[in-house]
């Protein structure tokens, strides 16, 4: 797992300098394992009339949703950010992003590593970020 994981943080760290982050400085990458050993990448995207920018964990899930369709499935989760400085920063995914990631986990144990105070990194598992998380009757996937 820890290779995993390693992967996962480096391409996060990689893919957060490409951030279009001209408002709020604030560069973050989301690297996501696919259910199917696939790896996306995303970055955050920032758009003048907030709120119609991407986070970074979407732009990867739709990377994922457009490789894979209906059967996409996240099985682990790194999102890093940067200031405008190039310096680590704490960042943990948003609320619409843990509900997203919720949508597409193989379970609630999926991990999401992210950047913490400096070079520290934090791991939780979706189910600590998003406890009783929101389900259309119907909807639970296996």
């Amino acid at each position: 797992m820890t290779a995993n994981r390693d992967a996962l943080i480096a391409l996060a760290r990689e893919i957060c300098t490409r951030a279009h982050a001209p408002y709020s400085g604030i560069h973050v990458g989301a690297a996501i394992r696919a259910a199917s050993g696939a790896v996306y990448g995303g970055t955050n995207v920032e758009n003048s009339a907030y709120p119609i920018g991407n986070c970074a964990e979407a732009s990867a899930i739709a990377a994922g949703v457009a490789a894979e369709g209906a059967s996409f499935r996240i099985a682990e989760t790194a999102v890093w950010a940067v200031d405008r400085d190039g310096l680590a920063i704490a960042i943990s995914p948003c609320g619409g992003c843990r509900q997203r990631l919720r949508e597409f986990v193989v379970d609630g144990q999926v991990l999401v590593h992210f950047s913490w105070q400096g070079e520290e990194l934090r791991t939780a598992t979706v189910d600590e970020l998003l406890p009783f998380a929101f389900e259309l009757p119907g909807t639970r996937k296996p």
